[in-house]
């Protein structure tokens, strides 16, 4: 595979004191209920209490805080999004008067287009999906001479990911494993670094979607593998068409990558709403999805789960 970026220890540090405080230090807890369902202690991470209600305003805020001091002004930059990295984005940019074109798929989630239309972003429809969408964008960009911002790809996005396992690592006893939703990669990416580094005997384990398995086989196969389709109801891993780079680090950092059904994401979704009166989209609910489903594995060990969204509807 080709080299990607390195991720920076350092940067991830700094990033904790530029960044929003906004996007840090969210809500971490042991649940007992969830807990109970698994049959391992279960330690949250709820990345919904924010702005974007998503963990995407970390590496937004910190990209933007290194590439803004010298570009030129007007700016606007471009991006592809399934609709929260484009909300992120639209959060940072509209505090520097940064002007936000996001593309995003013609299916793409209703509730989340309106979020990053009421943030300032322009937002276009394009494409049957995210990575068509993608394309579009980044034909635009390239043809207008603007900036293509691409999550996963720009290392600085996932340095202001990682911020999120130095908050982790607060907790007062060793995780024996991070579960973690794969989309893009940048957080995986991000944390995954960060717990190599600072806790080497923490699993990084990666969880998709069955019916969006890209991320997963180019885990398996070390090289990027796309897919003709996505078909899932969690749409924030619905990654067809991988990021080399993102790819490339996910190798370096995950121990495992787990996939599960949408019947399983569903489960998850009530579950976590049962326990916390917290409405997550699918996306967020799939590292418990994967818990479960795979309890035997993690009987009696102590799990960190990341509840990386809530952009739902509220249908």
């Amino acid at each position: 595979m080709d080299p990607a970026p390195s991720v920076s220890l350092e940067h991830i540090a700094e990033a904790r004191s530029v960044i929003d405080p906004v996007f840090l230090d969210s809500p971490q807890f042991q649940n007992d209920a969830l807990s109970d369902v698994v049959g391992a202690e279960i330690v949250l991470k709820v990345e919904c209490v924010n702005p974007v209600r998503s963990f995407k305003g970390r590496g937004a805020e910190y990209f933007t805080h290194v590439h803004n001091a010298s570009a030129p002004r007007p700016w606007t930059w471009t991006c592809a999004s399934a609709g929260n990295f484009g909300q992120g984005l639209a959060y940072a940019a509209r505090k520097h008067d940064i002007a936000l074109i996001v593309y995003a798929a013609t299916t793409a989630n209703p509730f989340k287009v309106e979020r990053m239309r009421q943030l300032g972003a322009e937002v276009r429809l394009v494409g049957n999906d995210f990575d068509a969408s993608k394309d579009a964008g980044r034909q635009f960009a390239s043809d207008e001479g603007r900036t293509f911002i691409e999550d996963g790809r720009d290392v600085a996005i996932t340095e202001g990911a990682g911020t999120l396992a130095v908050e982790l690592l607060q907790w007062p006893e060793p995780f024996d494993a991070v579960l973690i939703p794969v989309g893009n990669g940048a957080l995986i990416g991000g944390v995954g670094t960060w717990l190599k580094a600072h806790s080497p005997a923490t699993l990084v384990i990666g969880t998709g979607a069955e019916a969006a398995p890209a991320m997963e086989r180019s885990f398996r196969e070390r090289k990027v593998v796309t897919t003709e389709t996505v078909s899932t109801i969690a749409d924030g891993v619905a990654t067809r068409v991988p990021v080399p780079e993102a790819v490339t680090t996910m190798v370096e950092v995950a121990d495992d990558m787990l996939l599960v059904d949408d019947d399983a994401i569903r489960h998850a979704t009530t579950a976590i709403e049962r326990a916390l009166g917290l409405k997550v989209e699918p996306a967020g609910a799939v590292p418990l999805a994967a818990a479960t489903v795979h309890r035997e594995r993690f009987h009696g060990k102590r799990l960190a789960v990341v509840i990386s969204g809530s952009n739902v509807s509220g249908e």
